[in-house]
Order: structure tokens, then sequence, then C-alpha cells
């Protein structure tokens, strides 16, 4: 039996920030991955699988509390446990 197995569901909408409403530390226990238009991405922020967006940095710009700024991206997405 794999880790992947005993892991909870993916959510349809999930952030790493952990200040976040969408934010699930239970499935940030096990590794996770992102499909976006078929291709895997690897600095994907935040997701919503049924609104079809992922938001990722803009480059090295951050906000006044050194967080990255995020622009949203529209497509498939696709979230499944590696």
């Amino acid at each position: 039996m794999s880790a992947a197995e005993n892991a909870p569901a993916l959510p349809d909408h999930l952030s790493v920030d952990p200040a976040s409403p969408h934010f699930v530390a239970a499935v940030f226990e096990h590794d996770i991955g992102i499909k976006f238009n078929g291709k895997e991405r690897f600095d994907v922020e935040e997701y919503c699988i049924s609104e079809g967006w992922v938001k990722v940095p803009a480059g090295k710009t951050v906000d006044r509390r050194g967080r990255p700024l995020l622009i949203k991206l529209k497509g498939q997405v696709e979230a499944f446990y590696r």
C-alpha cells in the first residue's frame, strides 16, 4: 500500500499559503503534483480545478511583505499524488 492510497482526497481548490482559507495541511504531508494544460508545473501556489486556473509567481516581483506577486493562468488543471 503506497502513501498516496492513505492520503486524503485532493480538494478542488488548494493553496500553499497557510493564511489562506483554502490551505489543507493534511494534503501537504504527501508529495502532490499539478498538470496545467498537459505539462507538469512546479511553481503553482494555488489552483482551482472546477474553475480551471492556477496562480503562479510573476517573476521575482514581491509585495511589501516579501511574498511573491501571483498571476492567474486559465486552462486545464489536474492535481495528483506523486
